[in-house]
């Protein structure tokens, strides 16, 4: 089974970074997810108790960004995975997370990270 529910470009701000100025200002961010999930049964229902309520994960995910100072990207993914894996329908997550404005000498769009995660 590889059924997948995709979050795309999800963007808040966010205290992330090993600078000074990174924890003391936030920075926007964007967040990519791929869940798991065995679409079968909402596949044959239609009915949404019968999935994975990507709604729901989009909020925890906006907590974390939200409200929690970190100093690494990769910190930051695993608590976004922590969440996603918190339904226990979801076998699997990747995780993509952008820092839209890194610190940085050089000209170039982002930097991030991207982690897979499963119970």
């Amino acid at each position: 089974m590889h059924d997948t529910i995709e979050i795309r470009g999800l963007r808040a701000l966010c205290y992330c970074g090993a600078l000074a100025e990174e924890q003391a200002r936030a920075q926007p961010f964007e967040v990519d997810l791929d869940l798991v999930v065995d679409l079968r049964q909402a596949g044959a229902s239609d009915d949404l108790a019968d999935t994975v309520d990507y709604a729901s994960v989009i909020d925890g995910v906006a907590s974390v960004l939200a409200r929690e100072h970190v100093t690494l990207l990769e910190r930051l993914a695993e608590r976004i995975a922590q969440v996603a894996l918190a339904d226990e329908r979801v076998t699997e997550v990747t995780v993509a997370v952008r820092k839209l404005r890194p610190p940085v000498a050089q000209q170039l769009d982002t930097t991030g990270v991207r982690i897979t995660r499963s119970r």
